[in-house]
């Protein structure tokens, strides 16, 4: 029997600092505030990844790379996507679709998603026509909305690799 799509769902949330990167999707946004994490923080990158390794199967991001390790102090984001996607190669699979959503006051990305929605699907090996990015506010509300945090979902859609 032929194997079925798969999906997967990811989510992460960071709290901004002063003085920290912003980094969405692999692109630098200019920002007084970035995302704090132990790595650069690219929340959207980690939602993604989760997601991947969600429809894999595979746990999560922080079983793979966890925040304990210091060697990943302030690494880059993308080497995370590239192994959950090594991984769902390694099953068969190949992402077919992407859809994310940023939430956060700031900085304002709305300038930002094609350019985000292009690094991504460079990244993921798709036409951008299949990568999704929406930037959505909180409306004041919580964290987010007060401008101390941001929060990014996504879904893939795996496909069996065909012959």
């Amino acid at each position: 029997m032929k194997e079925a799509p798969r999906i997967g769902i990811g989510a992460d949330l960071h709290r901004l600092a002063a003085g920290r990167a912003c980094i969405l999707g692999g692109v630098e946004i200019p920002s007084d505030v970035g995302p704090l994490g132990h790595s650069d923080g690219d929340a959207l990158l980690h939602a993604i990844t989760d997601a991947v390794l969600g429809a894999c199967g595979e746990g999560d991001i922080g079983d793979i790379f966890p925040p304990s390790d210091e060697r990943l102090a302030g690494a880059d984001s993308r080497p995370f996507l590239d192994e959950a996607l090594r991984r769902a190669r390694a099953l068969g699979f190949a992402p077919v679709s992407v859809d994310s959503i940023v939430i956060a006051e700031r900085p304002r990305l709305s300038p930002w998603k094609d350019a985000i929605r292009a690094s991504l699907a460079s990244m993921l090996g798709l036409p951008a026509d299949r990568v999704g990015v929406k930037a959505k506010t909180a409306e004041g509300l919580g964290a987010i909305g007060e401008g101390r945090a941001i929060e990014a979902r996504a879904v893939v859609l795996l496909a069996p690799i065909s012959d």
